[in-house]
Parts: C-alpha cells; sequence; structure tokens
C-alpha cells in the first residue's frame, strides 16, 4: 500500500507540475468559475435575503461545472502525447495512477474554490457566520466524492469520440445524492442552525465517498486494461 501511495504522489505531482507550468487547465476553471459568480451576482438582488438560499446551491454549482473541466482535461491529456501507454507499461500498480489523478484533481478544484467562494460571499454581501471548520469539512466531503467518481468516469469516457460531451452525462446522475446533501449540510452550517441537523447529511457523504472510493479503486485496473 506504502508503493501504491508513494506512486500516486509521484503521479500527482507530475499533472501539478505540469499544469503549473502551462496554467491551462486552471485557467479555464477560474475563469468559468468568475463568469457563474458575475452573472448571478446580476440576476439576484444582494439586499434580497432570499439570496441567502441560494449561495449553498451556488458554491457547487460553481465546484460542479468548474471541476468538469479539469476532470475532461485529466486524462484527455494523457492521450496527445500517448502518455497513457506509457502510465500502463511502468511497473506500477493502476490503482495507484487513479489515486494520483484523484489528488491532482481536488488539487486543483480546491484552488479554484479558494479563490471563488470569497468572490462569491463578496459579489453577494454575505456575512459568514456559521462554524468555520465543519463548513471546511462539508466542503471537502462533497469535493472528495465529486473527484472519486469524476475521475473514474473521466478514464472511462475518455476513448469516446465525444467524451467531453459524456462524461457529464454519466456524472450528474451519479453525483446526485452527494450534492443533495452536500447542498443541504452546508445551508445548515451557512445558517448558524444546530450541527447536530447536518449530521446525517454528513454522514451519508461520508458513506458516499467510502463507498465509490472502495468500487473505484478496484476497478480502475479494467479501465486501464481496457483503454
Amino acid at each position: 500500500m506504502k508503493a501504491i501511495i508513494s506512486d500516486a504522489w509521484t503521479i500527482a505531482g507530475k499533472d501539478l507540475g505540469n499544469e503549473w507550468k502551462n496554467k491551462q487547465t486552471i485557467g479555464m476553471m477560474v475563469i468559468f468559475s468568475s463568469l457563474v459568480i458575475l452573472v448571478f451576482s446580476f440576476a439576484f438582488d444582494p439586499t434580497n435575503n432570499m439570496v441567502k438560499a441560494v449561495i449553498p446551491g451556488l458554491i457547487w454549482l460553481i465546484t460542479i461545472f468548474s471541476g468538469l473541466l479539469g476532470l475532461n482535461r485529466s486524462f484527455l491529456s494523457e492521450q496527445e502525447n500517448d502518455s497513457i501507454t506509457g502510465l500502463r507499461s511502468a511497473p506500477i500498480d493502476p490503482s495507484s495512477i487513479y489515486l494520483g489523478k484523484v489528488m491532482a484533481n481536488c488539487t486543483m478544484v480546491a484552488a479554484v474554490q479558494i479563490i471563488s467562494i470569497p468572490v462569491l460571499f463578496l459579489l453577494f454581501d454575505y456575512r459568514f457566520m456559521g462554524e468555520f471548520l465543519w463548513f471546511l469539512l462539508v466542503l471537502a466531503a462533497g469535493t472528495l466524492g465529486f473527484i472519486i467518481v469524476g475521475t473514474f468516469l473521466a478514464a472511462l469516457a475518455v476513448n469516446a469520440k465525444n467524451s467531453e460531451m459524456l462524461l457529464p452525462v454519466l456524472l450528474l446522475p451519479l453525483l446526485s445524492p452527494l450534492m443533495i446533501a452536500a447542498v443541504q449540510a452546508t445551508r445548515i452550517i451557512l445558517e448558524n442552525a444546530d450541527i447536530q441537523d447536518a449530521m446525517s447529511w454528513i454522514q451519508l457523504m461520508a458513506a458516499y465517498d467510502l463507498l465509490f472510493l472502495a468500487a473505484c479503486f478496484f476497478l480502475f485496473e479494467f479501465i486501464m486494461e481496457g483503454s
């Protein structure tokens, strides 16, 4: 297991290093999230109390749709120079490729969230009143579940003719229970309500993450063999 994690860190470092050099994917993700925030800031009156009800949904809308841009590039970039063949033939466990991609994708989505969520609160004149650590926990659990499933399906769809269109079609229905739980837990925390009201949603998110992580971890080898 140590070897798998070590190899995964190496693959994640490679992907993040390449992204640091060209900044194409992260740039697209930040621009997209900024445009979404800007459009919705004009669509809703920030002085209206009803805006508070849409903030949790907007946080996850930005996360999912900007993250999809990064997920699409995750394996497509490996095919451009036939790097995927090198990964398949390397003396490493295929699961380490999956974990490395999950780490890299999580890092990029987290970077977008660090930029976009404060901008969202600023443009909507929203004062954060909830428990910050619980908010971070919900954000991490929801983002991790999204990346776990999204990375697996990105590898599955990469050989399809219209992989950019196929990935959202496969991913969004599977994300429905996670996103419902994430939005509800985020709403409860942002409203500074009793944290016990959010525990059932957080537990659902944790169960979703563990279930899909185990399934994707063990099934990824078959995707690599068939790609």
